[in-house]
């Protein structure tokens, strides 16, 4: 059976995760509405410490009376867990936009950013994002940039194989066109990204996505028994929900 014929992303729940196969490969797929939840960036407390562990996000946020719904890490960073691009938070520009070229896969040109600003998200290449930033054009509350690009506008990246060999766990993002439906996934195979990349666009109906990172890549999603143990890591995307907001659902 093909890999476009086991994805069924219409069985996915409305806001949450849940699990689809797609060439064979496995992958936690959460999808949420950015008008009906919350969906922000974190990277450090009040102090400056940055939270490296979605355990420490998770208290850090209870003791605000915030809970922590869905998280995963949000980027590719330095050894000292900093934003390796550019970084917006609470729409502080924390770090600003890497359009330098080097090595490695945040720079496998083009690279991309994501971003949410209350009910409307996105993911845009770098220089389109920065020039619509610039002009005044796009102000968002939350970014996070990465690399590389996974699909473009409906075409996946020019440097992709399917043929390559490089498999690994990884995760990324993507938002459909409607600007609110927001997709985050994560690969329980190792896959190249040629696969990951069909995965958003064939199965997922994402025009426009961005690879977040590899090796490290791991999620909290308490619903499918992810608690989120593991390696210490840089920015952090999730979703929460306040204490009215829990009680107003009961």
């Amino acid at each position: 059976m093909s890999g476009a014929a086991t994805a069924n992303a219409a069985a996915l729940p409305e806001n949450g995760c849940g699990m689809l196969v797609f060439d064979r490969a496995r992958f936690v797929v959460c999808r949420f509405d950015a008008r009906e939840r919350r969906i922000r960036l974190w990277h450090a407390d009040e102090t400056g410490e940055p939270f490296r562990y979605f355990g420490r996000l998770r208290a850090w946020l209870k003791k605000r009376g915030q809970r922590l719904l869905f998280a995963m890490n949000a980027g590719m960073f330095t050894p000292a867990y900093a934003p390796a691009g550019l970084y917006i938070e609470d729409g502080v520009v924390k770090k600003h936009i890497n359009l330098r070229k080097g090595y490695g896969n945040f720079h496998l040109l083009p690279n991309g950013v994501f971003w949410v600003d209350g009910a409307r998200a996105g993911v845009m290449e770098s220089h389109a994002f920065d020039e619509a930033f610039r002009a005044g054009r796009l102000r968002p509350r939350f970014a996070t940039q990465s690399g590389p690009m996974l699909v473009i506008d409906g075409r996946l990246h020019p440097k992709f194989r399917a043929a390559s060999e490089s498999r690994k766990i990884r995760n990324g993002v993507g938002v459909r066109a409607n600007g609110r439906e927001v997709f985050f996934v994560l690969s329980r195979d190792p896959v190249n990204f040629h696969t990951f990349a069909r995965l958003f666009r064939d199965a997922l109906d994402v025009p426009n996505a961005l690879f977040l990172d590899g090796a490290i890549s791991q999620i909290y999603s308490p619903a499918l028994g992810y608690d989120g143990i593991g390696i210490p890591i840089g920015p952090i995307v999730g979703v929460v929900e306040a204490a009215k907001e829990q009680a107003a659902r009961r």
